[in-house]
């Protein structure tokens, strides 16, 4: 019927190259902009309804916690469904949650509809790398896949940036609301642009639904391996720290001595631009001076960065997210593509899942226990477990990766 052709000549194409990029950007940003746009509004949503700080952080966890359940089961769905469709189904359900989140009657509702819509959103990240090898071949495929990043960061701090900058107005429900709306024009840019995958590759997928036997497989090699598990202890300890310290962000620097509105409180989440530069200079560095020694100096400077927020001088605290931000995004990058890397051949893509649902369980569960610490302790207390938790973090890539720390690359 030329419907491979077609859509391989489609997928090939400048134009068409141009339209996924654009699709998959619109995904990253509609999926990263509803999945935090919660936590600037932490103090509000605590003043709303009778929280303590680490109840409050709820709003947060629970839809990284979500997206840590569903990305494996949704990857092993999307072999048997086809990815464009997890995809499409994950933004338009995320987005139509977002839309929804407003109305919620109470925090109790609230928390649930943050659970389904993370359970939803895990259709992009855990899908679209392997949607985009299979739509662009290996050829293609860098370029798009940087743009997902890119949109994926972007989408993070857009939505952070919106509803604390608009609280001051709107409230919490009017926050989550214009972040609602971004979501779902992005969703429907996504569903306008995102093309089918050549027939090529729909046969192929055909052929592996009875094979489900590989992907099992897959997943014990990548548990077997014993260099993957200081990449997932990284994942789960780094991301922790860095949802626990920003969860609690608004608290302390809408707080004495500080006391910032929350629009402006909320321009702390500009550090994120930092991420780009820091990962992209790690991916440089680890070529010259090795994956462990970059690592372990990310975590050294991630830790030195959540040290300087201590102080009570704003240009300082100010400095010190800046500093926590640029290691916490080199050591995700470096400790990724040590994952991807060391992973063997048939268990790179259960690697990749594997370190994806220890980085969100990481943000539900450390976010959760920061906000705790921070509620009950205060932000010195805060500081020193995230401080323990990357120490804890390098000391696994030390032990666990010890055969590896003399490699180069």
């Amino acid at each position: 019927m030329g419907v491979g052709p077609t859509a391989q000549e489609s997928v090939t194409s400048p134009v068409s190259a141009r339209r996924v990029t654009v699709a998959v950007a619109a995904a990253g940003l509609c999926s990263f902009s509803l999945l935090y746009a919660p936590q600037p509004l932490l103090p509000q949503l605590a003043a709303e309804f009778a929280l303590d700080p680490g109840a409050a952080s709820l709003a947060v966890s629970a839809g990284t916690g979500g997206l840590a359940l569903a990305v494996l089961p949704l990857a092993v769905l999307s072999e048997i469904v086809g990815k464009r469709r997890v995809i499409l189904a994950s933004v338009l359900v995320s987005a139509l949650l977002g839309l929804l989140l407003p109305l919620a009657p109470s925090y109790e509702v609230l928390l649930v509809l943050r659970v389904v819509q993370g359970m939803a959103i895990a259709g992009f990240p855990g899908v679209a790398a392997a949607y985009l090898a299979e739509l662009l071949g290996a050829a293609g495929v860098a370029g798009a896949v940087g743009a997902m990043i890119a949109g994926n960061t972007v989408g993070g701090m857009l939505g952070r940036l919106t509803a604390g900058g608009v609280t001051d107005w709107l409230g919490w429900h009017g926050a989550l609301a214009a972040v609602g709306v971004i979501g779902a024009l992005c969703a429907l840019l996504t569903v306008g642009t995102l093309p089918r995958a050549p027939e090529g590759a729909r046969v192929e997928r055909r052929a592996l639904r009875p094979r489900l036997r590989t992907v099992r497989s897959g997943f014990a090699a990548g548990l077997r391996t014993r260099v993957l598990w200081a990449q997932y202890g990284v994942a789960l300890l780094a991301m922790g720290s860095f949802v626990a310290l920003y969860n609690a962000a608004g608290f302390r620097l809408t707080g004495d001595p500080l006391n910032l509105s929350p629009a402006v409180a909320s321009l702390v989440f500009l550090c994120y631009a930092m991420g780009s530069v820091s990962s992209a200079t790690a991916g440089r560095l680890v070529a010259r001076y090795g994956r462990a020694r970059c690592l372990l100096v990310s975590l050294a400077v991630t830790a030195l960065g959540a040290v300087a927020t201590v102080a009570d001088s704003l240009v300082i605290v100010v400095a010190g997210f800046v500093v926590f931000t640029g290691g916490f995004f080199a050591a995700h990058a470096v400790a990724n593509g040590w994952a991807a890397a060391e992973a063997p051949t048939r268990a790179r893509a259960s690697a990749s899942g594997l370190y994806t649902l220890a980085y969100y369980l990481g943000s539900s569960v450390g976010g959760t226990v920061g906000s705790v610490v921070y509620g009950y302790a205060g932000w010195g207390w805060l500081v020193g477990a995230v401080s323990v938790w990357l120490g804890v973090a390098a000391a696994g890539v030390l032990l666990l990766a010890r055969p590896r720390v003399t490699a180069t690359a």
